[in-house]
């Protein structure tokens, strides 16, 4: 006979757990008809994920071929979000991925964890610990995974589930939403097959255009609304901020993304080849010329041609420029016939070419035509914190290349970065992050399974260089005012400068202030700024 008393007990344990879950869903559930950003929509995920099943990291990555993305993170490294996961080089997430059910590690497991470094509260090597993956299956195929990582080897010994797969259905579901309302752009199968197409003909090397800030959302938007059609693209900005990025993302959103795209520096060329690399030249043309040889423009016909360093063109080249922008016609040098091409032209420069042609070198009218759409390219220092993004891409490029485990930042290394003025802005902090690891692996007689770069290591001097504990320039107070005073000016120029960097987005100006919002949004009614 069953003990009535424990069966019971037993039932009212299982309506509690019940209740807890649905309470826990409800939120979730609500969100699925809301507009909401994404990455708001996967914060909240991830905070039902850890209320429901305690833990000290989790994760929700995105699969996109062999590589998982980081979406959203929480318990890890800020840098970890601009890292990029190559499953066959981390056998822990491949069997993740082989499975449907959710896969546990066992404590001691030998396979090497990607978290490794990662995990905010731990210095050195992850020591033994829970690991917990989640394969998120849509439409019968693996979008991505959940992961969840506990300090404690035993914490998820008595985990539900019954629970854990209602959750990961409501969280299948809330990728579903996110995707049909386009704010990853990866729904669209006309999109999907623009992206493969790029990618075959851009190669291995192709690189993504990765930050969160405001400057780098509205130039995406600018790129995204000028990508559709055929005008002219002028983009600007200093050395080094990802001018040749643009251009590719440029011609991966447009309807020629399946036709080829065409560079040319025409910094690179002594005058007397400008004219012959643009527009070909035929056999006997000038000494040299064995045969004949076609030019950017018909290699880039039904596609795009970006000419980088626009401003270092001679006059006369731009006087035959033009005239090919005009009517599409063009001869090669030597030649008495004409071609017909059809091509969009993407050009940069950063040089200011307005007062170029106000000081004759730059032909006004070849100006105007190139000009058609301006796109300024913001610089690495007006970005915030997307250089710990960027960071985190550079490190896991190069942990890849060094053969390590795990190279990471420490928090001296991160702040020395978010100070840093960045002259050379994106360019020199790839050339950095590759630099330093490279010197701080060879410092070592033994080589180490976990990389950590500090401020020293980074060496970060010169006109660009500031001290990562100096507080920013801010306001003096009022003469005479007294110290709440002036701890309330800082406060509020704290909040109005990350407001400002972050488009007036909330949520984004509480992380980078290290706040939780709802405390953020009680200080700055204390400080009337709402």
């Amino acid at each position: 006979m069953v003990d009535s008393t424990l069966v019971q007990k037993t039932a009212e344990v299982v309506a509690m757990t019940s209740r807890v879950l649905l309470d826990a869903l409800v939120p979730l559930i609500e969100d699925l008809s809301s507009e909401m950003p994404d990455t708001e929509r996967y914060r909240r995920l991830l905070h039902t994920l850890r209320a429901l099943f305690p833990s000290d990291a989790t994760a929700l990555l995105r699969l996109d071929g062999d590589t998982l993305v980081p979406l959203a993170i929480d318990g890890l490294s800020g840098d970890t979000l601009g890292r990029r996961f190559r499953v066959s080089e981390h056998p822990r997430f491949a069997r993740i991925l082989a499975r449907e059910a959710p896969t546990r590690f066992a404590a001691g497991s030998d396979l090497p964890d990607p978290y490794d470094g990662l995990v905010k509260g731990v210095s050195g090597h992850l020591e033994v610990h829970d690991c917990l993956g989640c394969p998120l299956i849509i439409k019968g195929h693996a979008w991505g995974l959940l992961t969840l990582d506990a300090l404690d080897p035993a914490r998820f010994d008595g985990i539900d589930m019954a629970s854990l797969q209602a959750f990961l259905s409501l969280a299948a579901a809330t990728v579903s939403v996110s995707e049909r309302i386009d704010t990853l752009a990866r729904t669209s199968e006309a999109e999907r097959q623009r992206a493969e197409v790029y990618r075959q003909a851009s190669g291995p090397r192709r690189r993504e255009m990765i930050g969160s800030s405001g400057p780098h959302n509205r130039l995406q938007e600018e790129i995204a609304i000028v990508a559709s059609s055929d005008l002219t693209v002028l983009i600007t900005g200093e050395t080094g901020v990802g001018k040749e990025l643009v251009a590719s993302e440029i011609h991966a959103l447009s309807p020629r993304a399946d036709k080829p795209l065409v560079s040319l520096n025409c910094a690179a060329l002594p005058d007397t080849l400008v004219e012959s690399e643009l527009f070909g030249h035929v056999r006997g043309a000038f000494s040299g010329a064995s045969s004949d040889r076609r030019g950017k423009f018909e290699l880039a016909d039904g596609g795009t041609l970006f000419l980088d360093e626009v401003g270092e063109l001679p006059l006369p080249v731009q006087a035959k420029l033009l005239r090919v922008l005009q009517n599409g016609q063009l001869q090669r040098i030597g030649s008495d016939s004409e071609h017909k091409v059809d091509v969009r032209l993407i050009a940069a420069t950063n040089r200011d070419l307005a007062e170029e042609v106000r000081e004759g070198r730059f032909r006004a009218d070849f100006y105007h035509r190139l000009s058609v759409y301006p796109l300024v390219v913001p610089p690495l220092r007006e970005r915030g914190r997307d250089v710990l993004l960027l960071a985190g891409y550079f490190l896991e490029e190069n942990r890849s290349r060094l053969g390590l485990l795990s190279l990471r930042l420490s928090a001296d290394a991160q702040a020395a970065l978010l100070a840093y003025r960045w002259p050379g802005n994106v360019r020199e902090l790839e050339h950095l992050v590759g630099r330093s690891a490279l010197k701080a692996l060879a410092a070592h007689r033994e080589r180490p399974r976990i990389l950590t770069l500090t401020a020293a290591d980074l060496t970060l001097a010169g006109d660009g260089a500031t001290a990562p504990d100096t507080p920013p320039t801010m306001p003096s107070p009022a003469p005479g005012a007294d110290f709440r005073d002036a701890v309330t000016v800082y406060e509020r120029t704290l909040i109005l400068d990350a407001l400002k960097r972050h488009d007036q987005n909330w949520a984004s100006a509480a992380r980078e202030l290290g706040m939780d919002r709802a405390n953020l949004n009680r200080l700055a009614k204390r400080l009337g700024l709402k």
